[in-house]
């Protein structure tokens, strides 16, 4: 997922706002609107992954929802992620692509991952959090 506009988000020093850009990513709205619809709360918790992970993949039939559907589960991942992996923080790579960096320096494409689970199902949102929380 590229978002250009993202770069253009400084502060005085020229340095990006990892606020701003991390409050941007959290909005996944298609994803928090079909979970809304079918009584799924995403809270922004590990245990919201996991329910996501129950859903029934209707969006599957409907390539352009899917394709935004794993950019919003991607970003989701990567908000709960960055709010409950201590020193987990969004980076937006020279080509526009936002990624997880861990305080270890390993890198973690999550749009990618979003992508997979919205066309497969495969890995799990949960358990790709597990994976990057044990890390």
């Amino acid at each position: 997922m590229n978002i250009p506009f993202l770069g253009s988000r400084r502060r005085k020093t020229g340095m990006p706002d990892p606020e701003g850009i991390a409050e941007l990513l959290a909005e996944c709205e298609l994803l928090r609107t079909q979970a809304d619809r079918v009584g799924v709360r995403l809270d922004d918790s590990p245990a919201s992954l996991e329910a996501l992970d129950q859903l029934v993949p209707r969006w599957r039939d409907d390539e352009e929802t899917s394709t935004w559907l794993g950019n919003d589960a991607g970003l989701y991942l990567g908000t709960v992620i960055v709010r409950t992996v201590p020193g987990a923080a969004w980076e937006i790579r020279a080509d526009g692509q936002p990624v997880l960096r861990l305080t270890s320096g390993r890198e973690f494409d999550v749009v990618d991952a979003g992508h997979a689970w919205a066309a497969d199902g495969v890995p799990e949102l949960s358990q790709l959090y597990a994976e990057v929380a044990e890390a």
